[in-house]
């Protein structure tokens, strides 16, 4: 009922600005990623686009410069699928800039054929879920440092398709490449769950989203069947634009100034799924992400 009533809502806007803010946003070089970055460096905002492909990185960040009018737009290597590479990135983001006022962990990778990232991690956990974990510890203090900040992390309505498997979180006893995905980003709303209550008091809020059903490059690994159901659905899709724009509403929405550790969805509060609400099994992925990851989150 709630997407239909959205469907009918009108659609957000804000003229919210970002002068003097600094934004970081992952996978920034394509889809919803590009979208946000050309629309907060609109507002005046510092852009970090995060990439792993820096030839594409750079060709987008030409893009967005065009199409904001802003020049003040950098692009720096990040490769999620590999904790060397996510050290790298945030110490370079912590020796040169001054602050951080918002972060979106926006890259992902979708119902990918079974693989495993630089540190072992199944590819999907590993990137969407594990890889931004370690990043957003590494640059957790200059966001507090620089509060009021934002922390946003786009997960899906696919999170309710699914639960965490603590037993076996990197899928090596049987792969299901759906619910891999599922998890991870069931992952992703968990993890703002606990940060939330971990940055209670700092000024630092925290978001997780379902950007809609949007037509980006993450359908590539679909099957012919999945496939065909796409663009059955194509018409109620939604383009890069319009999937970006709940990204925005939690990194501007000046009402969400109190909120935090919610879901959102079409430029409002959503429901989650239970599993999604779940506070125990939340801390169990919190202790196992910093054991996987080794190290302390205080």
């Amino acid at each position: 009922m709630q997407g239909i009533r959205n469907l009918f809502r009108s659609a957000w806007s804000s003229a919210e600005r970002l002068e003097d803010k600094t934004v970081v946003i992952t996978g920034a070089n394509t889809g919803i990623g590009k979208e946000t970055a050309i629309d907060l460096a609109k507002r005046g905002a510092k852009i970090i686009m995060a990439c792993r492909d820096m030839e594409r990185g750079e060709a987008a960040k030409k893009e967005v410069i065009e199409s904001s009018g802003s020049e003040n737009v950098l692009c720096m290597k990040l490769d999620l699928a590999d904790s060397k590479s996510i050290r790298e990135f945030a110490e370079a983001i912590n020796k040169d800039e001054p602050k951080l006022n918002i972060l979106v962990n926006n890259a992902g990778v979708m119902v990918c054929p079974y693989g495993k990232t630089a540190d072992g991690f199944e590819m999907q956990i590993g990137v969407n879920h594990f890889g931004h974990f370690l990043l957003t510890h590494l640059l957790i203090d200059l966001i507090k440092r620089s509060a009021p900040a934002r922390i946003i992390t786009v997960s899906s309505m696919a999170h309710s398709w699914s639960s965490i498997n603590l037993e076996d979180i990197n899928s090596e006893k049987s792969y299901d490449k759906n619910r891999a995905y599922s998890q991870s980003k069931l992952a992703n709303v968990l993890f703002t769950r606990s940060l939330a209550k971990r940055l209670e008091g700092t000024g630092v809020t925290t978001y997780s989203l379902h950007p809609g059903v949007v037509q980006t490059d993450l359908w590539r690994h679909l099957n012919a069947p999945q496939r065909a159901i796409m663009k059955m659905v194509s018409p109620f899709t939604k383009n890069s634009s319009q999937g970006a724009q709940t990204s925005i509403y939690c990194a501007v929405e000046p009402s969400l100034d109190k909120e935090s550790g919610g879901y959102y969805s079409d430029c409002a509060p959503a429901n989650c799924s239970a599993a999604g609400k779940d506070d125990v099994v939340a801390q169990k992925l919190w202790d196992m992400s910093c054991q996987m990851l080794s190290l302390t989150w205080e």
